[in-house]
């Protein structure tokens, strides 16, 4: 009983001072059967099984909220990748799609819907350039929708024609929004080893190898994390900091297979898993970096970064494996800038540049998430950008993603404000210096070595 009880205590200390909270519960839709024929009837398709499916999704949350106390921050849908669904549609504007999803978001209550995303690692279909070049218009035509393209894996290599092709569409994508800082940018990311069961957007969507419909978890925590180090204090050896991560780890995790749990249960569907990543917001004490230079760094950014968040993204994942069934998406450490009020000052005061950042997505869950950049940024040094970080998933056999935002008008130092959860985007300096001879080499990159595993 009295282990009960200490359980019982913490966890009223996690929600109610440390910042606790599920940052997501996403309903998983497979639309598959939504193909063929006109892209209006396809469309109506899309809208009404969303909405069959997810209507219930926003109530059924709330209840698991209001009974268990836990705040639940967003309520999301996943859908099959849209590329997949609109091959046989008898347009080549794939537009309408995305408005029909939006539309079932807004019928619904739900705050992002991802999946609006095509696959192209080792080439692309005709219907993957419908919708690679419909993805400016749909994200400025749309509140609720996001989007992602997965252009390298370790087994195939990168995609370089996709990848130069994307960083046009990016460019485009913040033109489009201009009036909004290039929010549109936002809800766009690009992978490599893109993972199918991801709840966090703007990457969420439902691989062809799910069911019909599933539920999954995002859990968040680092609020929770910072007040156990803080705890520990600053003569722990980098050992005990690492089990007292895993510990915390495992109770934010266990918290999130209950409401994950719950939740499909209340909707008659299955449970997929939880996807145990720290995911930061721009919230005062809930901060990765904040987090990391309890380490023992003076600022996130200075030297010890990368060895303290491959510690910090190990244990978490430790932790959290112990607590859940199964755990899907991304696990680990989030590192987006504009989410993150620490990372933010980090940037502000010198300390964190976008060479050490890309470091850090060595050993994190993601990769350059939520990086505002200067607007003039060439397409062709984008997509070199863009190539590192692919680079880094493909060589070491991990997901890496970018979703960065080209400012229009924007130089380094400027801040863009997207508020809520996206917080305040620092504009970084990139290289003055030009890719563009690599970038328009085009081709496939071969795949590496790393890959020859049967």
């Amino acid at each position: 009983m009295t282990l009960a009880h200490q359980e019982i205590t913490e966890t009223l200390r996690m929600l109610q001072v440390e910042h606790l909270d599920i940052r997501t519960t996403t309903v998983g839709i497979n639309l598959l059967d939504c193909a063929g024929g006109t892209v209006a009837a396809v469309a109506e398709r899309i809208y009404a099984k969303i909405v069959r499916y997810a209507a219930p999704l926003v109530e059924a949350a709330e209840s698991v909220e209001a009974e268990f106390g836990i705040p639940i921050v967003n309520k999301r849908v996943a859908v099959t990748p849209i590329a997949l669904v609109a091959a046989a549609c008898d347009s080549d504007d794939y537009t309408p799609l995305a408005v029909a999803m939006d539309r079932a978001a807004d019928a619904c209550g739900i705050d992002f819907i991802g999946g609006y995303t095509a696959m192209v690692h080792g080439g692309m279909t005709r219907a993957d350039r419908n919708l690679i070049d419909s993805i400016p218009e749909a994200l400025a035509a749309t509140e609720h929708v996001c989007s992602s393209v997965g252009l390298g894996t370790t087994r195939s290599g990168i995609n370089l024609d996709a990848t130069l092709r994307m960083a046009r569409v990016i460019k485009d994508t913040a033109e489009r929004t201009a009036d909004r800082q290039g929010i549109g940018c936002a809800k766009l990311v690009v992978f490599c080893n893109m993972v199918e069961d991801n709840p966090f957007v703007a990457g969420a969507n439902l691989g062809v190898g799910m069911g019909d419909v599933v539920v999954n978890c995002g859990v968040s925590g680092p609020g929770v994390v910072r007040h156990a180090l803080a705890q520990l204090g600053p003569t722990a050896d980098i050992g005990e900091v690492a089990e007292v991560i895993k510990r915390t780890a495992f109770k934010v995790t266990r918290m999130g297979e209950l409401v994950g749990r719950e939740t499909a249960q209340r909707l008659g569907v299955a449970f997929g898993g939880v996807d145990l990543s720290l995911a930061p917001t721009p919230a005062l004490g809930d901060s990765v970096a904040d987090v990391l230079e309890l380490f023992g760094l003076e600022r996130t950014g200075g030297h010890g970064t990368t060895l303290a968040l491959a510690v910090l993204t190990d244990a978490v994942k430790k932790g959290g494996a112990m607590a859940a069934s199964r755990v899907v998406g991304l696990s680990g450490a989030f590192i987006p800038v504009s989410e993150d009020r620490g990372m933010i000052e980090a940037v502000q005061v010198g300390a964190l540049s976008l060479d050490k950042l890309e470091a850090m997505t060595a050993v994190c869950s993601v990769g350059l998430d939520m990086v505002a950049v200067p607007g003039d940024i060439s397409a062709e040094n984008l997509a070199c950008l863009i190539g590192d970080e692919l680079a880094i998933g493909m060589i070491n056999m991990k997901t890496t993603a970018v979703r960065i935002i080209p400012v229009p008008g924007a130089k380094p130092g400027d801040v863009a404000k997207y508020g809520g959860l996206l917080g305040d985007a620092p504009v970084m300096a990139v290289s003055k210096f030009s890719s563009y001879g690599l970038a328009r080499r085009g081709g496939q990159v071969p795949p590496p070595l790393q890959a020859m595993r049967n």
